[in-house]
């Protein structure tokens, strides 16, 4: 399908700045020489201008390139990286925090979860915990001996 973003497996951010006046094969040559990868390869690269209101993107289907221009039509600028000589692989987590005005890198997002292992009670520590009768006295009871509310 024409344009079809999702079937990419890789996404490329080609940082610096990139003259917007270059089409397919200008920016084939960007990833040929300078950063040394195959553009024929299922991969999104990214490219943006001075500006930083607009983007391209170039991208390999089975039968031709495809390339998409974006330019912002609203106030605002997209946070590209600016170290000319690099290229690097983004998520698709981190390409829609692009898309939407973020930074690629978000400190305050929420990552993995470590995992604890002793936060859930064992098989054999609920075996062990004994049943309260069920009486209207233990009712009495935990409803007496209930810490006051501070108001």
């Amino acid at each position: 399908m024409l344009g079809d973003i999702s079937v990419a497996n890789d996404i490329y951010i080609v940082c610096g700045y990139t003259d917007m006046r270059k089409s397919i094969d200008g920016l084939c040559a960007i990833i040929i020489d300078q950063l040394h990868l195959d553009p024929h390869r299922s991969s999104l690269y990214l490219f943006c201008g001075r500006r930083c209101d607009r983007i391209k993107a170039l991208l390999w289907e089975t039968d031709g390139f495809v390339l998409l221009y974006k330019r912002l039509s609203v106030e605002g600028k997209y946070r590209w990286p600016r170290d000319k000589s690099e290229v690097r692989p983004l998520t698709w987590q981190q390409f829609d925090w692009l898309m939407s005005g973020l930074e690629i890198e978000q400190p305050k997002a929420i990552g993995a979860h470590k995992k604890v292992n002793n936060l859930s009670p064992t098989l054999e520590a609920c075996s062990k915990r004994q049943k309260a009768p069920q009486s209207l006295e233990n009712t009495a009871f935990f409803t007496v001996n209930k810490a006051p509310d501070l108001v």
